[in-house]
């Protein structure tokens, strides 16, 4: 029970974060990602807020055994770069740059966005599960 609290109340607040940082209006975040136009660095602080605390995150789970809620923590990422990390990047910044959303934003604008929205989380859902299953074979 502790758990689907802790998870409640993390999305909670991870949604409102992105909602009120501008991170879910793709106008914003292609202001952004466009630096040789009308470039829009505000969410420079919105990634440096989310940054520099997970820094710390990690910093304190490396030293822990189990996560507040008495489960396993899980084991820190992969440090390799390799060619599924790169064209993952790459994927995810075309997709970010064209759409002007992420998974995060995404799944938070559902409630608000409409039918644009809607289609984008669902392509976004459907080419997770095809990866998965191509990933596999």
């Amino acid at each position: 029970m502790m758990r689907l609290i802790f998870a409640a109340m993390s999305g909670a607040l991870f949604g409102a974060g992105l909602l009120v940082s501008g991170m879910t209006d793709p106008a914003k975040v292609q202001g952004w990602l466009d630096v040789f136009g009308d470039w829009d660095p505000t969410l420079g602080f919105v990634m440096a807020g989310a940054i520099l605390p997970m820094a710390v995150a990690w910093r304190i789970a490396a030293r822990r055994a189990v996560a507040f809620t008495g489960r396993a923590l899980p084991t820190p990422p992969n440090p390799v770069i390799d060619r599924n990390l790169v064209t993952g990047a790459v994927l995810f910044g075309l997709g970010w740059g064209i759409a002007g959303l992420c998974p995060g934003p995404a799944m938070a604008s559902l409630g608000f966005g409409g039918l644009p929205f809607a289609v984008f989380f669902l392509s976004m859902a459907a080419g997770m599960i095809l990866f998965g299953l191509w990933n596999r074979r």
